[in-house]
């Protein structure tokens, strides 16, 4: 039986607010996960209303999205599913890096459209901003995959205030979302406001705070009062507060858990509760994120 999923509304497609991040079934940073379990998790998002899945080449350098193209065939209705993936970060033997030049924004995109099997992405976003170029640059790219029919809508993520709104300021396409780590132990409140201000959307990834939050006993406190655990608490608190929620499961039971979230709310004293959780936090800023540098100066 379906639940009574919440839905927003991307540049005309409905998506629902919790989608199934699939940095996990990648496996390159959480364990490995089966190919017969990753690919049975992709096609139960439909027993429970979801139809996001998020991914990128980074995760798993390709497999994620690989994995996600079999389960589509598997379906055989590439239209049921809403599949957002990333550009913009480049990988070798010395690390990771932002990159956004339009060359390798495109061998990008026709890398991630082979892996998953299709010839159109319905959400394409700069995975990481890159300070070494214009980001008129990509937005040119993105443009011309828009025109062309290869993307249905343009977001953005781990963006801070400045990069979203420079990134607002030249981009020809209406940006829809800003894909940000955000839980409770972030300082995040201002960049979540000017975002809603200007019509974007926040993409929660990391929602249960890496795990640290699991078990903190305040989250623990409210849990207990309605009946839910603490990850569907955290969940809660983030649809509340008008984002959309892609924590990563990598099998059905965790998928599953994950729609405890929706249905019922938190009153207002839990609300704060969880909101001052993050007084005194450091603000997380991508300014400064270490991507950001060129390898030269990471290595």
């Amino acid at each position: 039986m379906l639940v009574c999923m919440e839905y927003f509304t991307l540049n005309g497609a409905q998506v629902s607010r919790i989608g199934l991040g699939t940095w996990a079934i990648g496996g390159s940073e959480w364990g490995a996960v089966s190919e017969v379990d990753a690919i049975a998790t992709c096609l139960a998002i439909f027993d429970h209303g979801i139809n996001l899945i998020d991914t990128a080449p980074i995760y798993g350098f390709g497999r994620s999205e690989e994995l996600i193209g079999k389960a589509m065939r598997q379906h055989g209705r590439r239209e049921d599913f809403y599949i957002a993936t990333k550009a913009g970060l480049e990988w070798n033997d010395r690390g990771v890096f932002s990159n956004s030049d339009p060359a390798r924004l495109r061998q990008e995109f026709e890398d991630s459209l082979r892996r998953l099997g299709t010839d159109y992405a319905d959400l394409y976003q700069i995975h990481w901003p890159d300070t070494t170029l214009p980001v008129e640059r990509a937005a040119e790219v993105l443009r011309e995959l828009y025109d062309a029919g290869r993307i249905r809508a343009v977001g953005v993520s781990n963006f801070s205030i400045n990069h979203v709104r420079k990134a607002l300021e030249v981009s020809p396409l209406p940006i829809v979302t800003n894909q940000v780590e955000f839980h409770p132990l972030l300082n995040q409140r201002e960049l979540l406001e000017y975002c809603h201000s200007r019509g974007v959307i926040i993409t929660a990834y990391s929602p249960l705070g890496r795990g640290e939050l699991l078990r903190d006993a305040r989250i623990t406190k409210i849990a207990d009062k309605y009946g839910k655990t603490p990850a569907q608490v955290l969940l809660r608190w983030a649809l509340q507060k008008g984002m959309i929620v892609i924590p990563k499961a990598s099998s059905e039971p965790h998928l599953r858990d994950n729609l405890g979230a929706l249905g019922w709310e938190l009153d207002e004293e839990d609300m704060a509760t969880i909101e001052a959780m993050n007084e005194n936090k450091r603000i997380i800023d991508p300014d400064f994120a270490e991507w950001n540098l060129p390898y030269e100066q990471i290595a």
